[in-house]
């Protein structure tokens, strides 16, 4: 755990998003409200530890997990996850660090250790729930967009709703860019429908055929999507869910992809 949890360049792009603290009265004699950026120390404390929310050390974050996980929810009702990726998108952009001309897109399988909100069968655990990450990334690696289904679901099945979940992304002069304009993608797409589909949104399919032998170079593209994967497992909580509401473990995999877009424009410098 860092000595500062909640670092002031993420702190600063945060704070305009959150929305406003509750009102108190005037003769309320309860407990004073835990600041913001303090709960926002317990819900990072969580994320990368994966301890349970009952175990998070108050003496040491500043505040209880109860605490940090109701301020998690409060904000993702409030939608502040995706605007904060979104906004590190558009920085992103504007620095010159964004290729939106070659994307990728894969799925990864967790285990869901309590069932909820978007968990299945998951053909790869011998049936025993599970939920699946559905990612999209640029040339480099940078996390477009991440959705969460069933671990039943087939990866070419969100193929349309994962490219209809990465924003518009400013930051230049311009349009907006919101889709690439080549898409790669490993055997488990290779559907005709979905190439069709894809071109009739502009997009040039670079999906791996079935049956045909390795050695294409597709892979050489394709593999940074696989390393994304990688540094959002770096968060322990995201290796295994056990979030029951499918909503908070989506803004945890949010708040992932801005703190590697965040990294990102750090190292640039």
């Amino acid at each position: 755990m860092p000595s500062d949890p909640v670092p002031d360049d993420l702190w600063e792009r945060i704070a305009p998003l959150l929305p406003p603290a509750p009102q108190r009265r005037r003769r309320h004699l309860g407990r004073l409200r835990v600041p913001d950026r303090t709960a926002l120390a317990g819900v990072m404390y969580v994320l990368r530890t994966g301890v349970a929310w009952r175990d998070v050390p108050a003496e040491t974050v500043g505040c209880s997990g109860v605490t940090a996980w109701r301020r998690l929810r409060d904000w993702t009702e409030a939608g502040v996850w995706p605007r904060l990726h979104a906004v590190l998108l558009d920085e992103l952009r504007r620095a010159g660090l964004l290729d939106l001309n070659d994307c990728a897109v894969d799925g990864s399988h967790v285990r869901a250790l309590k069932r909820g909100d978007h968990v299945g069968p998951s053909p790869v655990d011998r049936a025993r729930p599970g939920s699946k990450h559905h990612l999209i990334v640029d040339q480099h690696g940078t996390p477009l967009a991440v959705t969460i289904t069933g671990g039943n679901r087939h990866d070419v099945t969100q193929l349309l709703p994962l490219l209809d979940a990465v924003p518009p992304i400013r930051g230049v002069r311009g349009r907006p860019r919101h889709k690439p304009r080549r898409l790669y993608a490993d055997r488990g797409y290779d559907f005709d429908k979905y190439r069709r589909l894809l071109r009739k949104r502009g997009i040039k399919p670079m999906i791996a055929r079935r049956g045909v032998a390795h050695g294409s170079g597709l892979g050489k593209t394709r593999c940074v999507v696989e390393r994304t994967f990688a540094w959002l497992h770096q968060f322990k909580r995201l290796r295994i869910r056990y979030e029951r509401r499918g909503d908070l473990h989506q803004s945890l995999l949010e708040l992932a992809c801005s703190l590697i877009c965040l990294r990102r424009l750090r190292t640039s410098f």
